[in-house]
């Protein structure tokens, strides 16, 4: 489980691929921290570590997961975000992200507005994943609160900490993210769908 608040920036270094799966190694601050079997989300996606070297490790993502998020876009000096499993016990500074993503999304207008920056994003027309307003949604694995919820479309309002923190200092329009929705939304709709 994760909270969707970032810890730290990590930098793609090199890119392997092995049949259908991907060695991401991945330089980063927290390497000298980490151990072989520990779970980190980058960008969202809760991966295993494999490796453990000075200053970088590696994960692997396998066709599913590659197939399903914006991993497979990765390209050698690209920036994810980074965030370890939560410690039990710990405040929950964001909310309850599990690492699994739902679905892709799409940058599709970013602008300035009194000192933050909001984004929005479009998704899936087809797809059962909602948004509802103040409601919490992780993009590439930051947690935040949806404002201007509309269908398959929402925008998200960026405090400039997390701006210049997160992989969101880089993002252009047409950019691919990873989404996934609030746990307790699933769950409800999930419900709704079994009385209907």
């Amino acid at each position: 489980m994760f909270t969707g608040i970032i810890e730290t920036l990590g930098k793609v270094i090199k890119l392997e691929k092995n049949s259908g799966n991907l060695h991401i190694h991945i330089r980063s601050s927290l390497s000298q921290q980490l151990k072989v079997d520990q779970s980190i989300a980058h960008n969202g996606v809760c991966l295993t570590v494999v490796t453990v070297n000075n200053d970088s490790y590696v994960v692997t993502a396998i066709k599913e997961t590659l197939d399903k998020t914006n991993l497979s876009h990765l390209k050698v000096g690209d920036t994810v975000n980074l965030e370890r499993a939560m410690k039990l016990g710990e405040r929950l500074d964001g909310h309850i992200v599990q690492g699994h993503v739902d679905e892709v999304g799409v940058c599709i207008k970013k602008t300035e507005e009194d000192g933050s920056h909001v984004f929005t994003f479009k998704f899936n027309s087809a797809s059962p994943n909602i948004t509802i307003e103040k409601g919490s949604i992780t993009v590439n694995g930051v947690s935040l609160t949806v404002i201007n919820s509309k269908e398959k479309e929402f925008s998200v309002a960026i405090i400039p900490y997390t701006f210049e923190h997160t992989n969101f200092k880089e993002m252009q329009i047409g950019d691919v993210v990873n989404l996934e929705f609030d746990v307790v939304g699933k769950y409800v709709l999930k419900l709704v769908g079994a009385y209907s």
